[in-house]
């Protein structure tokens, strides 16, 4: 049961930060916001503690401490593709990033969109791209909203009105701060967040006398804790479909071309793994909660009792005070990447779409505009997501269908850094068909999960994008043979280049 103090605790930590992001509006300071570079980049300022700090804040979310450490309660060892998936990401933000910073930096962009429109000479396979990852983003922000309903609901507090408080002040110190507002946010979530989840993993297992004990008593529970042999294939494409899927997320993507240059890329590449230490434990979070508490209850909205895993575990194992720390420190952690990607998506449609089909004259400042209402249209937007049945069931799909989503960009972003031969006939068919086969199997398994059982339960996701890629390769092929091939696009190979 939690008293006032305890309330005063959760309110208070998270109005402190959200009043930080409102203050990061003076924060690096500039002559003014209103340019959508210094708003939707903060300048490409920021260094290597910032990027980690902020790329940090970017991933590890509720998805980090509410799905996974779920999805481990109801389904044991398959949770563990989460691990695997944050330490091969990193060796693919070494490879492509640099160079996508690069390009970015010397030809002025701001989205993925951008750099696509330059590098086919096509607009219009840009808005693709853009609008591909504005609707990739709305499961992921939800993702976020879910957690945070999860939290309000174990703490008794009134759910929807706390949300739509909570991301009212979400919007306001975006619309106010641009990308500094989250940035300087995610300092304080990620003290916070290491804070709580250092005591967790050192406290459970001393209370419950060792790793040994907590999974001899889940296994008692019920719950399995290897994997599937029928599930091998889908926890393999999985855990390499969302690490390729990752940085192709436009949040993700408009993190890194904030950095101040290509080697603070490199070195947050060798830095962030460090997180995947703490996701490692946090996804053992989900078997101790088993081990104490059984399988638990149905929560609101008949989400899964596997939702509840971590938020119920703590409830169990520690002070009230301290129930209501661990929480703000979660919400805070789904509030911080929840901005970032609403800044991210309004950049994409400011940009991708604004810009090049309604308003070409439009100058920087009024793109700024644009983009801080567009924050407030994508934020409305994810809530009302949040709301569909899909969306309270296992939450931790509500990222892989992102994933599935933003993957089929892959040849256009990614691949196009490396060759010429791609064209936006090729890329754009191959997106077409892979996205609309993407929607077809996600519907067939009805929103519930990312594995396709008609094939070896291969992540959707990877099955879209090696269609993807038969049909970027077979139109490719032939108009080589056809002598149809030529160079597309004004990214010369000069474009790309760096200091290392």
């Amino acid at each position: 049961m939690y008293n006032d103090l305890d309330y005063i605790l959760f309110f208070g930590l998270i109005g402190f930060a959200i009043v930080v992001g409102f203050l990061a509006v003076f924060w690096k300071r500039v002559a003014s916001l209103e340019n959508e570079l210094e708003y939707g980049l903060a300048g490409r300022r920021f260094g290597t503690v910032i990027i980690w700090f902020l790329i940090g804040g970017d991933i590890y979310t509720a998805y980090t401490l509410i799905a996974v450490p779920g999805l481990e309660a109801s389904a044991g060892g398959l949770a563990m593709f989460a691990v695997p998936y944050v330490v091969l990401v990193y060796p693919l933000v070494y490879i492509f990033m640099p160079k996508l910073w690069a390009v970015s930096k010397n030809k002025g962009y701001i989205t993925a969109g951008d750099y696509v429109k330059d590098r086919f000479s096509s607009r219009f396979l840009a808005l693709l791209v853009g609008l591909t990852g504005v609707v990739a983003e709305m499961p992921y922000i939800a993702l976020q909203i879910v957690g945070i309903e999860v939290l309000l609901d174990s703490m008794k507090l009134p759910v929807e009105l706390s949300l739509i408080v909570a991301f009212l002040f979400v919007a306001g110190f975006t619309l106010i701060s641009g990308l500094r507002g989250p940035a300087l946010t995610a300092i304080v979530k990620d003290v916070l967040i290491w804070a709580a989840v250092l005591t967790i993993i050192i406290v459970v297992p001393i209370k419950l006398g060792g790793f040994g004990t907590i999974f001899s008593e889940a296994k008692l529970a019920g719950l399995n804790l290897n994997i599937s042999p029928a599930l091998d294939a889908g926890y393999v494409t999985l855990a390499f479909g969302s690490a390729l899927a990752l940085f192709l997320y436009p949040h993700a993507f408009t993190g890194a071309l904030s950095s101040k240059d290509a080697n603070t890329i490199k070195k947050n590449s060798s830095l962030l793994p460090l997180y995947s230490v703490l996701l490692l434990f946090v996804t053992l979070l989900g078997v101790a909660a088993v081990a104490v508490l059984g399988m638990p209850f149905d929560g609101k909205h008949g989400a899964p009792a596997s939702s509840f895993a971590f938020p119920y575990l703590i409830e169990h194992m520690f002070p009230s005070w301290f129930s209501s720390f661990a929480f703000a420190a979660v919400v805070i952690g789904s509030i911080v990447p929840s901005s970032i990607m609403a800044l991210a998506s309004a950049n994409l449609i400011t940009r991708n779409l604004y810009l090049e089909y309604i308003n070409p004259k439009a100058s920087s400042a009024r793109q700024s505009i644009v983009t801080r209402i567009m924050v407030v249209v994508v934020i409305l937007g994810a809530l009302l997501f949040s709301f569909v049945p899909a969306a309270s069931r296992q939450i931790i799909f509500l990222q892989t269908f992102g994933g599935a989503f933003v993957l089929q960009t892959l040849p256009a972003v990614f691949l196009s850094l490396y060759t010429r031969k791609l064209n936006k006939w090729s890329v754009g068919i191959g997106w077409f068909v892979s996205l609309v086969i993407t929607v077809i199997m996600l519907i067939q398994m009805n929103l519930t999960v990312s594995f396709y059982k008609y094939f070896f339960e291969v992540y959707i996701g990877l099955i879209g994008l090696g269609i993807n890629l038969l049909v970027v390769g077979l139109i490719t092929l032939v108009m080589y043979l056809t002598k149809h091939v030529k160079e597309e696009g004004t990214i010369e190979e000069k474009d790309f280049e760096y200091s290392s």
